[in-house]
């Protein structure tokens, strides 16, 4: 698919994609008019086409993407100083970062529905919303005895995230074309990653570890108030640019679904398919089992970490820092390489099987007593457990399109919520009873069951296939109104000769 010069702007939820596309007027359009290599289902031309906007659509989710989860750590990768200002124990600072997890679970499938029901748009707003409401009841809790009200403005921001962590593959699947729905997938999830790196780093140095209660509430307060300020400003950005959907589709399966009658979907029938899919299951299943592991480590690396170094807040949040950071780079890259090669199912194995190489040297060497260990070990984890996460989302949409890109996603989450409260909680009590060689142990386990049954997964690659049979329709289609000008041609008689 070629880009073309700006031809026009797309309003809001307009989808009009009659007339000659060349000929509509303002905007940032990108646009492939009247290409006949994007057929229907009844062999007539569908019109496709990339927008510019598609680019300002996936940053700004990336960003209220990175504003909501940095919050899922920003109690945890502190937790001891949270626990001396709120006079609580470690295990409810854990459930600070838990209840993200926790409040995934039950709303993501009335969250999915309403986004197969009313867009990408309305489903922005209602996170950044929340988001926003969350970081301002944090802002009002900043007391010893509010730790009630700061659990609330946490659960705002963690029912936010239901709005949210499924999104990037939909979004690359309605904005971008298929020879970069897998890095703009890798952009969506990139800020996430992002936003938890600033979690790991910028808590210990806003939040020192003071005596004085009234100077650490200060502390507090500032951190407090520079979230919901950024908040404030993403959502007044969502409610200004968020746009549903490009007016033309970028490919020919996403012109595929469109063309499905919104009376012939069925949210429950979707999801009863998508249940009765082996590959998908397994796929659940391992996701599940990796990103879990990655939560945990999450959540209890302050305290895996100061148990081995004393008085290292701040350098335990760096580490965190290079976890994610290390991550990042793996995601991008692995999204680059997926939409150059289409490996999914070689590719996914691999970093599967190195997140799991990475996780026993990490836990080898976490009380060598060198931190500077500590940091490349750290890394080398990051850079495959936390790539995984676009390979997941983009290899579900392969195997079960055309189902929704946010029902398959959600189930995905939904897997790796449920086992991130498992191996939280089991691992926390792992490290408190046997220490923290034992508890990564335990994860080390989880991650070898996972990479042998990825092992397993048949990669049926649907989407590629729809795009390669659209593609061949139109060839023939070509092919045959060239041969049916060639023969038009020769039948045609000779010009009788002159006397």
């Amino acid at each position: 698919m070629t880009e073309k010069q700006p031809l026009g702007d797309t309003k809001p939820n307009d989808d009009d994609t009659k007339g000659d596309l060349v000929k509509q007027e303002g905007g940032d359009a990108v646009l492939q008019a009247e290409d006949p290599g994007q057929l229907d289902g009844h062999g007539a031309v569908q019109p496709t086409g990339l927008y510019k906007r598609r680019w300002m659509i996936v940053l700004l989710f990336s960003s209220y993407s990175l504003c909501n989860s940095f919050q899922w750590i920003q109690y945890g990768i502190i937790n001891n100083i949270f626990m001396k200002f709120y006079s609580v124990d470690a295990f409810t600072i854990d459930w600070m970062s838990m209840i993200y997890m926790l409040t995934y679970i039950p709303f993501i499938f009335p969250v999915t529905w309403l986004l197969d029901k009313k867009g990408l748009r309305v489903i922005a707003l209602v996170a950044t919303a929340l988001n926003c409401a969350g970081t301002w009841i944090k802002v009002a809790s900043v007391k010893p005895n509010l730790f009630p009200v700061t659990f609330l403005g946490q659960f705002c921001c963690s029912f936010a995230q239901v709005f949210i962590l499924g999104m990037p593959s939909r979004i690359a699947s309605v904005w971008f074309g298929s020879e970069e729905v897998s890095t703009a997938c890798s952009i969506g999830v990139f800020g996430n990653q992002l936003g938890i790196a600033i979690g790991f780093l910028v808590p210990p140095i806003l939040v020192p570890n003071v005596d004085d209660m009234d100077e650490l509430a200060h502390h507090i307060s500032i951190m407090f108030y520079i979230t919901a300020a950024v908040a404030t400003l993403l959502f007044i950005l969502v409610i200004i640019v968020f746009q549903e959907r490009p007016k033309l589709p970028p490919t020919q399966a996403q012109a595929t679904a469109r063309s499905i009658p919104p009376e012939q979907y069925s949210y429950t029938a979707s999801v009863l398919r998508l249940l009765r899919n082996r590959p998908f299951i397994l796929l659940i299943i391992t996701y599940g089992l990796n990103v879990g592991c990655f939560y945990a480590v999450g959540t209890l690396l302050n305290r895996m970490i100061i148990e081995h170094y004393p008085g290292e807040e701040v350098n335990a949040g760096r580490i965190g820092l290079t976890i994610v950071i290390a991550g990042m780079v793996g995601s991008l890259i692995c999204g680059i390489w997926l939409d150059k090669t289409k490996t999914y199912k070689q590719t996914t194995f691999a970093v599967y099987f190195m997140s799991l190489v990475g996780m026993i040297i990490y836990a080898a060497t976490l009380s060598l007593g060198h931190l500077w260990v500590v940091f490349i070990t750290a890394g080398a984890l990051g850079f495959f457990m936390t790539g995984y996460l676009p390979l997941g989302f983009e290899f579900a949409v392969e195997l079960t399109y055309p189902e929704s890109e946010g029902t398959s996603s959600g189930l995905l989450n939904c897997s790796a919520q449920v086992f991130g409260i498992i191996f939280t909680i089991s691992q926390g009590k792992i490290i408190d009873s046997f220490g923290t060689l034992a508890g990564n142990i335990f994860l080390c386990v989880f991650l070898l069951i996972g990479t042998v049954m990825t092992g397993l997964i048949k990669s049926d690659l649907r989407r590629q296939n729809a795009n390669l049979l659209a593609k061949a329709a139109a060839a023939k289609q070509m092919s045959g109104q060239d041969n049916g000008t060639t023969t038009l041609i020769s039948n045609q008689q000779p010009p009788p000769s002159q006397p």
